[in-house]
């Protein structure tokens, strides 16, 4: 990198795009010299800019190092039909159509928009040479945020927090498939003459036969697999915390420490990217499709562990931890919301039950996820909570005088964009503690109660999310309308596809 491109993000008579949008302050100019110093020293050809989609995949291009001063400062043009794909990467919208201006200004004529690198997320990966990691964010060409960024709906929902001086804390527990492919790395959907829309899934082997939960010897047969999972995750700095062997064939699961929400959803992101393409290139195969498309699977689920935390002393707002909070703990029952959590852990708590249906489109977001909820399966299939209940939709962990206490959401799959799965629990969180909502007893037989049912399908839970004035009015209607089509898109071809197990290899176990 050159000294003259480095310093004209700091000349003074120079206004950039940055400027414009209202980004250059002096932080992130700071921050910016920051990177680029390290992308110097470190000796980078390439700078991956990369920005998350709706779906939760990461898309982007690859900048050589030289370039990346005038990135922070101009940004990166993308096509903007990027953001209105679904999930077989197929454009939704219409945008050759004069009637697209009315429906989504901006967007006319596949014209672009423009990514601005946030540098506080620079990585230098581990698995290729050389190549440094930048998560951005879209902007139109007048400056404008572009409302459709899931990124930028987190955000906005941890400014709400924030303005009632609380932020959000989360620890992510994610179950997902690993493969031994047959072919190595190159093989079946690789071949040209099989190239389709989208394209045939790979070959694969077991790492393990499964059903013998955290069982040693399934461990030591996995361990070449998983060591590089734990590599890479630790090079790249995320604070994991086990690894694990699940119940179902070739299913693993991964726990990391609990940070701030911005940086556990910016971390699930980068982490089921990297995972994915350090294991492939040692001949592996990962997917965090729910339920891989073979008998006999256990599905997966990614658990989400959230509280509240005052941004002044750093305690968490959900627990019980003086004495006077557990003299009155003490003096209710277990199943009493209040036992365990404070008032606005409880209010919060009945806030994400009274939105459970609407924000199940957000949590669990393929056709194929919605398979996972059944009874017994260690999986919800009502809108319940309990106590330390793996079966419930909400499983409240710790006690009075614990100051971990927690709520964890089952409801999530590991495919999901953590930003909106996020965003929904904010939003509902916040809806219980400003109404006052009061959560149900506890459950103790979450398959057994006649509670209100989880949707069954994609297509139903989009249904609940458009009728939930407080996530509409906390997402935006229009992004609601915006998601809802690109998922409608979804379903309906699963709807009319001949084989739809073909149709679930191809559209997830492939590619997600």
């Amino acid at each position: 990198m050159n000294a003259t491109s480095a310093s004209t993000l700091a000349s003074p008579n120079t206004r950039t795009f940055s400027d414009k949008c209202g980004l250059n302050t002096p932080s992130r100019q700071a921050e910016v010299q920051r990177v680029l110093a390290m992308a110097q020293a470190s000796g980078l050809e390439w700078i991956r800019l990369v920005w998350c989609d709706v779906h939760g995949s990461l898309r982007g291009k690859t900048w050589v190092t030289s370039e990346l001063a005038s990135a922070f400062a101009e940004g990166m043009g993308m096509v903007s039909t990027l953001m209105l794909k679904d999930s077989s990467d197929r454009t939704v919208y219409k945008v050759f159509e004069a009637d697209v201006k009315h429906e989504l200004p901006g967007f006319e004529g596949a014209s672009n928009v423009l990514l601005l690198p946030d540098p506080s997320t620079f990585k230098i990966l581990p698995w290729t040479e050389k190549t440094g990691w930048l998560l951005c964010q879209p902007w139109f060409p007048n400056g404008q945020a572009v409302p459709y960024d899931s990124r930028r709906l987190l955000q906005a929902a941890l400014e709400k927090l924030a303005a009632k001086g609380w932020g959000m804390r989360a620890g992510l527990e994610v179950e997902f498939h690993i493969y031994k492919l047959k072919e190595g790395e190159h093989g079946e959907d690789a071949n040209p003459a099989l190239a389709a829309w989208p394209g045939p899934a790979p070959q694969v082997s077991m790492i393990h036969p499964g059903y013998n939960l955290l069982n040693e010897l399934w461990f030591d047969r996995s361990e070449p697999a998983l060591r590089i999972v734990k590599q890479t995750a630790q090079a790249l700095g995320l604070p994991l915390l086990s690894l694990e062997i699940e119940l179902g064939p070739s299913q693993v699961e991964a726990v990391f420490k609990a940070t701030d929400a911005m940086t556990a959803a910016d971390n699930m992101v980068l982490f089921r990217s990297a995972v994915k393409q350090a294991l492939r290139r040692a001949g592996y195969h990962a997917t965090f499709m729910c339920r891989p498309p073979f008998d006999n699977i256990m599905s997966s689920g990614w658990h989400l562990h959230q509280s509240l935390y005052d941004l002044h002393t750093g305690l968490n707002i959900f627990a019980r931890t003086t004495a006077q909070d557990v003299q009155e703990a003490h003096a209710l029952q277990a199943d009493d919301a209040r036992h365990t959590l404070s008032k606005i852990g409880a209010h919060y708590l009945a806030g994400l039950l009274a939105h459970g249906q609407g924000m199940t489109a957000l949590c669990t977001t393929t056709v194929n996820g919605f398979g996972r909820f059944k009874p017994n399966a260690l999986a919800p299939q009502s809108i319940l909570w309990g106590r330390d209940n793996r079966g419930a939709m909400l499983r409240v962990v710790g006690g009075p005088g614990d100051g971990a206490t927690r709520i964890e959401n089952r409801l999530g799959e590991p495919a999901a964009n953590p930003y909106l799965y996020m965003v929904s629990q904010i939003l509902a969180g916040l809806d219980g503690i400003e109404n006052a909502l009061h959560a149900p007893k506890a459950t103790d037989a979450p398959y057994a109660e006649s509670a209100a049912r989880l949707p069954l399908t994609l297509a139903d839970a989009i249904g609940h999310l458009g009728q939930d004035k407080v996530l509409n009015a906390g997402l935006g209607a229009d992004f609601v309308r915006y998601y809802q089509r690109i998922k409608q898109s979804e379903q309906m071809r699963f709807n009319e596809a001949e084989d739809k197990v073909e149709f679930q290899r191809r559209e997830y176990f492939g590619r997600i």
